[in-house]
């Protein structure tokens, strides 16, 4: 077992949001205030509400990538009726370059969990080609990322990254 599926196997994201898959670029998600994601890692709502800075280190310019955001745990953990939710999609993004030169198709939404634990997951597919994005989500609610790709001709997945996050309460903000 690869050590940088091992996190996203105990944490379930391998399993609710995607199948198991061979790592073959390296994803930096980091926030505008410096904050970068790490598998598991809690980050405040607060510290997340601007879109991230999604860095793609491998492939050429001649490879793109779509990036994918869900939250598996809508309306909470122990009885997510609602999975996943849809918080994000950039497609079309160069390799070797970051989000920004990719395409938003659907615009970046700030966790909001109100009930337990959330996990927010960043799951990168290759594309075959550049693409445009044929089959979108009719709804941020019930998005499923597995049949996305399989409707949108994408591969597997070649990254994902995973951080945890829950209700702030006023105290928690200070």
């Amino acid at each position: 077992m690869s050590r940088l599926l091992e996190p996203l196997i105990v944490g379930g994201v391998i399993g609710d949001v995607i199948d198991p898959f061979v790592p073959s670029i390296r994803m930096m998600v980091t926030y505008y205030n410096g904050r970068q994601v790490s598998n598991g890692h809690e980050l405040f709502p607060s510290a997340v509400t601007a879109k991230p800075r999604v860095e793609i280190q491998g492939g050429d310019m001649r490879s793109f990538f779509t990036l994918v955001m869900t939250d598996p745990d809508v309306p909470g953990p122990s009885d997510p009726y609602l999975r996943e939710h849809l918080h994000w999609i950039v497609t079309n993004i160069p390799g070797t370059t970051d989000s920004t030169f990719g395409r938003e198709i659907v615009n970046y939404e700030m966790p909001r969990p109100n009930i337990g634990i959330h996990r927010f997951v960043f799951v990168l597919f290759k594309q075959k080609r550049r693409q445009e994005i044929m089959n979108l989500p009719s709804s941020r609610d019930h998005f499923r990322t597995r049949d996305f790709a399989i409707e949108n001709d994408l591969d597997t997945p070649v990254a994902a990254v995973y951080f945890n996050a829950q209700r702030e309460t006023a105290a928690r903000r200070r």
